[in-house]
Order: C-alpha cells, then structure tokens, then sequence
C-alpha cells in the first residue's frame, strides 16, 4: 500500500474521530474521553498483533523513538481534545491541520529532498483543508476567549507533527507493530498518570462508551497507518494526507446526510485533492 493510501486511511478514521469529539466533548468528561478512546486503541492494537503474530524486539534506538511518540501522542491528543471543547470549529480546524508543514519541513531539515512545487501541493492541501474546515462552522454560539484555543491547537499540531516523525523513524527501524505498541502504552501511561496527580475522572458513563471505543478502534487504525508509512518511500506525505480527516468528514456528510457545501468548501476540496494528486505522482 502506497504512502498517500495510508494516510487517506487514516484521514477516514481520524474524520469519524473528530465527528464523535466535537458531539462528546460538551457533555462528557474530557479526560474520561481521552482515556477510554487511547485504552480501545492500545487493547485493539494488542489484538491485532496477537492475531498476525507482529510482537518481535526492538532495538533500544526504535525504542526510544517509540517512546517519545507516545510522549508527543498524549500532548496532541489533550491539545486536540481542549481545543475542540472550546471551539470554533473554524479556528480550531485550520490550526491543528496545519502539522503537515511541521512534517515535511522536519523531513526536510533531516535531510530528505523537498522540492519547490512538493512544497506548493503541501500549501494546497492545507489550504483546501483549512477553507473547507473553516466555511463549515456557522454557529453564532459565543465561545471562550480565542488566545488559550489557539494556544491548544498549535500544541495539537506540534504534537501531531512530532508524533509522526519520531514514529515513522522508529517503524523504520523496528517494525510498525511493535513501535506503535510501545507508543500506545507510553500514551496510556502518561495519560493515567495525568489523571491521578490531577484528579479526574477516568469513567465517561455507559451511555458513551460504546461511541469511545468506536472512536478508539478508529484512532487505533489510523496512527497504525500513519506510522506504518515509516517503511515505505516519502513516509512524510502520509501525515500530510492524514490532516484531511476535516475534509473528508464533511465530504461524507455531504454524500449521506445531504449536507449543503457551498461553491467556496468545493473549491477548498479541489485545491486540496489536486495537491494529493501532484505528491501521488
């Protein structure tokens, strides 16, 4: 599977994801979200290695790696998850979306060649994302002050970005499924160990467990993608087509629930879809 086919992957799985945190951010506990979806996704990630036999070593740098992916996992997850909870969607979509310029200039700055026009489509597709994202919020709602918002979707974004550039490293070096478990259990340590000293609630309630594991299994599938691309040629461009999980989310509710999209949102969707077409090339 090519590395913009990981990452459409998991822009799929990450748009239901977002869908599910906008709707339960307001009427559950936070830190009960964050916990139970990273819990569904490192149990569905041990099940999954069980099933295909992926538990093998890892040499101590992949190790580490992995490790500081987990570290850079939880602060986007808690970044992402707090910035969605205050809102607008309009500010906060545009923002965080914009990790895949932190993912190809850490690539570039490591040494991997970027050219002028890779550069322009990575532009085209943040762009087309953040226009749609951010034509898609009319609420007139009033919203908290905008500065600690932005402050939460720039951690979102560097952790994003972070995330995928020492996790993709570590998958190179040690295989995706065993990186990625070290990930998971390092973000679901750190976020237990934040809730402890913090004292918040770890339960969400019955009534939205079932969507958390849902949420979880999907979060699970997509940093499996996203990391996985470490093996394969550009892996960078995996997390620059991941980042248009907004998109495509509005896309589907376009399709299925008859959403409207106005003629600007098809013009966002165009730019982006032409910059994932020249990197496909």
């Amino acid at each position: 599977m090519s590395t913009l086919a990981l990452g459409m992957i998991a822009a799929l799985c990450w748009g239901f994801h977002d869908i599910c945190v906008r709707f339960l951010s307001q009427k559950t506990p936070l830190s009960a979200c964050i916990f139970t979806v990273l819990l569904s996704g490192l149990v569905f990630h041990i099940g999954l290695m069980t099933a295909t036999g992926g538990f093998a070593p890892l040499p101590p740098q992949a190790l580490w790696l992995a490790s500081g992916a987990g570290v850079f996992f939880v602060i986007a997850t808690f970044g992402l998850y707090y910035a969605f909870q205050r809102g607008p969607v309009r500010l906060v979509a545009p923002l965080v979306a914009g990790y895949p310029i932190l993912s190809v200039g850490l690539a570039a700055a490591t040494g991997t060649p970027v050219s002028a026009l890779q550069w322009l489509a990575v532009a085209a597709i943040v762009t087309g994302v953040a226009t749609v994202a951010a034509l898609s919020d009319d609420s007139t709602d009033e919203v908290p002050a905008k500065g600690p918002t932005i402050l939460y979707s720039v951690i979102a974004a560097l952790g994003f970005a972070g995330t995928f550039a020492l996790g993709q490293h570590a998958a190179e070096l040690g295989g995706e499924m065993p990186s990625t478990l070290i990930t998971r259990i390092l973000a679901v340590g750190l976020t237990v160990t934040v809730l402890v000293v913090f004292k918040l609630p770890f339960w969400p309630g019955k009534g939205a467990l079932p969507l958390l594991v849902a949420m979880g299994v999907a979060d699970g599938i997509a940093l499996l993608c996203v990391l996985s691309a470490g093996r394969l040629p550009d892996p960078q461009y995996a997390a620059v087509t991941s980042s248009m999980f907004g998109l495509l989310t509005i896309l589907l509710a376009w399709l299925l629930l008859k959403e409207r999209m106005s003629l600007p949102q098809w013009g966002g969707c165009i730019v982006a879809f032409c910059g994932v077409g020249y990197l496909a090339l």
